[in-house]
């Protein structure tokens, strides 16, 4: 048993958040878990609890301030302190900015960059008080790379790099807080399904697939040993590289790479998926999308395909 410490989870009911916990639990850590679904909450405390943690289970909507600092002031009089504070709650939609709903755009934003903003003013103003803490915000790999059909996800995951980066400038006066970001590439979790969706098209994670507990084991890693930015994925650095030295050949590859690997066949009606509530029936630790679906013959197909369009493209242009 290593020394127990007190972790607060927002968005510990689903996908990363849900195995994030389990990893911890292991470890031996006190946990206060929080999602916006009760019922989800439960099931997750009890696999906790299975594996000799204890448990606080507080439902919580991020975007409801006082609710973020009453759970912060529950996890203080219950435990004593707060040393660890991760945060992957978000929601996400699908379709062109311009297919978009406005209030689909505008709610997925409020969710994933100002309910971040949140949870980091709280938590920091806890570590202020002790002292010391580790903060563990939920980033992407689409924080350093764009893609379509992907806008207010997108835009939320960018401002969250620049508000985590701004943060740590400003908590160098204090070297015993840290605040961390984690970059997952695709992972295999339900939010693709739980989306909203305006494109005819059920999301999925692009390939290479990582199972959450990857991503978990990392975000553990940080609390551990903080950094400030931890990139979980195969090909992150590639497409990174890609997106900032190659422009025009990422622009012109990027849609059909996303049609093809980004969006499955199966079909769905436009709908507003978990943006604006939980759909707890479908959120669980994964939704097992894993390599199956990936043909790379199919791939290398698309690939050499859209490199063929992207010469093309280069040798009409102007000169």
């Amino acid at each position: 048993m290593l020394d127990p410490r007190v972790v607060v989870v927002t968005g510990a009911s689903s996908g990363i958040g849900r195995a994030t916990a389990l990893a911890f639990a292991r470890r031996g850590d006190r946990l206060v878990l929080s999602s916006r679904s009760p019922e989800a909450l439960g099931r997750i405390a009890d696999e906790c609890r299975a594996l000799g943690a204890v448990v606080r289970v507080e439902p919580v909507d991020i975007n409801d301030a006082a609710a973020v600092r009453a759970l912060s002031d529950t996890a203080a009089t219950v435990f004593g302190r707060v040393d660890v504070w991760v945060n992957t709650a978000a929601v996400m939609a699908y379709g062109t900015f311009e297919e978009l709903p406005a209030e689909v755009f505008d709610q997925v934003v409020r969710t994933d960059l100002l309910g971040g903003a949140t949870v980091a003013r709280v938590a920091l103003a806890r570590f202020r008080a002790q002292g010391a803490g580790v903060l563990v915000l939920g980033g992407s790999l689409l924080s350093v790379a764009t893609a379509p059909y992907m806008s207010a996800y997108i835009t939320s995951k960018w401002g969250l790099r620049g508000l985590a980066r701004t943060l740590q400038q400003e908590t160098r006066d204090a070297p015993d807080i840290h605040v961390c970001l984690v970059d997952p590439g695709g992972v295999d979790t339900p939010i693709y399904r739980t989306a909203a969706n305006y494109t005819g098209r059920i999301g999925r994670p692009p390939p290479p697939v990582d199972r959450p507990e990857k991503v978990a084991n990392a975000i553990v890693k940080l609390a551990e040993r903080p950094r400030r930015a931890r990139s979980v994925g195969l090909a992150n650095r590639f497409v990174r590289l890609g997106f900032a030295t190659m422009p025009p050949v990422y622009d012109v590859l990027v849609g059909p790479l996303m049609r093809l690997g980004g969006l499955s066949r199966d079909p769905v009606d436009a709908n507003t998926g978990n943006v604006f509530a939980p759909l707890a029936a479908i959120e669980d630790t994964a939704a097992r999308w894993g390599r199956h679906w990936l043909r790379p013959a199919g791939a290398a197909a698309a690939i050499l395909a859209a490199t063929a369009a992207a010469g093309v493209v280069a040798r009409r242009r102007p000169r």
